[in-house]
Parts: C-alpha cells; structure tokens; sequence
C-alpha cells in the first residue's frame, strides 16, 4: 500500500504595482527606480541630520567645551559684572548722602539766611 502525500499549495503570484506607484507620465516606478528613489532619500536625510545627531551626542557626553574665543569672552563679561557689583554699593552710598543733604537744605534755617527784600 503506498501512502499519496499531498501536494503543498503553489506560492501566490506577486501582485502588480499599485496604482500611487505610477508616474505622471503614466509609466509605473518599476521596483529598481523605487528603490534608488528611496536610497537617494535616505542619503539626503543622512546628510542633513548627521551634524545635528552629532553635536546633540556631543552635548549629552558633556564634551561641547566652548571656544578659546568665547571662553575669553565670558570673563571679561564676569570682570565688569564684578565691577558693577562693586560699583552699585557705592551708588547707593552716594543716594544716601544726597537723601541726607536734601533733608538738611529743606529745613528752615531763618537765622542763616539773610533776608533778600
């Protein structure tokens, strides 16, 4: 007695482009013009993000030191601020001594000042 296997399914046939796969002129992308299509956008994406993921990868590690430049900058901007700082107690001093001169020239002094009719 010999046993009959059954045959497996054939595979389906590949379906024809879709319809959004077709051009203006009204030739279909065949699949090699799809896939340069593809490749030459995931090159442009490549070289427009690159710089970008890298200075973020830079930023996160810590290693983003800033220029010789702007480093220099930054002090100089950090001296004068102290020296405002300082400059601002003295102010304040010198408001105080004006408050002080204007209180004494308001008071009324009528032995000191002579008599102008």
């Amino acid at each position: 007695m010999m046993v009959q296997l059954p045959t497996p399914p054939a595979p389906p046939v590949p379906p024809s482009l879709p319809d959004h796969f077709v051009v203006a002129s009204g030739t279909p992308l065949d699949s090699p013009a799809l896939v340069m299509i593809i490749l030459a956008a995931l090159a442009a994406a490549t070289l427009v993000l690159w710089p970008l993921v890298r200075a973020l990868a830079r930023r996160l590690e810590g290693r983003g030191a800033p220029s010789a430049a702007l480093q220099a900058e930054v002090d100089e901007l950090r001296a004068r601020l102290h020296e405002l700082e300082g400059n601002q107690s003295r102010l304040l001093d010198l408001e105080e001594r004006l408050d002080f001169t204007e209180r004494i020239l308001t008071q009324k002094e009528p032995a000191r000042l002579p008599d102008a009719r």
